[in-house]
């Protein structure tokens, strides 16, 4: 049984499961070797919880007690953990380098799971020294809001690894869907392409940012634009993904928008950078 976690990076996504994992109970330690960014999380996580007590979704103890569940650490302390949540940048180096040097430290019987949105659970997992453990967990951000972890299981992942991380899931309030290890998986093999139509129908001329948004929010009933999900996302990670596709599936139809590979260039990455397709108050 899974009781204890360790986050790999404190970013975004990292923070946003550390305060899930914690607010249903487990004890959770939050890794990152940037002393910043690790105070970042603590107050982004507070911040969270302070916002879900306004709204009387959470009780002010309740709150109290997920803080007192979180630590947080340079370094991997020890590998007295029954699970490991990779969320560190979308870069399939940095990935396996982390998670192999993980796989040495950890518990022989510790489940390592990657929140890749995109990269081959199998790669992943064959530079570990466990790759019947290794699954993707890929959770919707914000993490405390989206309700879908989106599984993968790579070519090894063994059915016990499944059920345990199945049961983390239901734990912590999350609905499962599972997909076999291909580019993309199911959310972004589907939502990725589309956000690259819209780059493309802007660089093309076809409409501004803001209509191309409004068409598809008025028109299909999303909730957001693509080109303003794209900012949230961060277009390095859009390009990123959209590279993944075209070199698994080596199809034309992936070709990532020259713009999109332009605004990443000039450092327009969206929300995270003050600018992207539309532009955001630096504080």
């Amino acid at each position: 049984m899974i009781k204890s976690i360790a986050v790999l990076g404190a970013g975004q996504m990292g923070s946003g499961i550390a305060q899930v994992c914690a607010q249903a109970g487990y004890q959770v330690t939050v890794i990152d070797i940037s002393e910043m960014q690790r105070e970042k999380a603590l107050v982004g996580i507070t911040k969270s919880l302070d916002k879900l007590v306004s709204k009387n979704v959470l009780r002010m103890e309740d709150q109290q007690a997920t803080l007192s569940r979180l630590a947080f650490a340079k370094t991997l302390p020890g590998g007295d953990f029954d699970l490991l949540i990779e969320a560190v940048t979308e870069n399939i180096t940095l990935k396996t380098k982390l998670l192999a040097e993980a796989s040495q430290i950890l518990r022989d019987d510790a489940i390592i799971a990657s929140n890749t949105s995109s990269i081959s659970l199998t790669q992943l997992a064959v530079c570990t020294n466990r790759p019947d453990k290794v699954i993707g967990m890929h959770f919707m951000n914000p993490v405390p809001l989206m309700q879908l972890v989106e599984v993968i299981l790579s070519l090894t992942t063994s059915d016990e690894t499944f059920a345990a991380t199945a049961d983390v899931i239901q734990a912590i309030g999350k609905t499962m869907v599972v997909s076999q290890d291909a580019p993309g998986f199911i959310v972004n093999r589907i939502l990725m392409p589309m956000i690259n139509e819209a780059v493309f129908t802007l660089y093309e001329g076809i409409a501004t940012a803001k209509d191309i948004d409004a068409a598809m929010k008025l028109g299909t009933n999303q909730p957001m634009g693509p080109l303003a999900l794209a900012d949230l996302i961060g277009l390095d990670t859009c390009l990123s993904i959209m590279t993944v596709l075209h070199d698994g599936f080596n199809d034309s139809k992936y070709r990532p928008c020259p713009l999109l590979k332009n605004y990443v260039a000039a450092g327009w990455l969206g929300r995270k950078s003050g600018r992207g397709f539309y532009h955001y108050d630096a504080s």
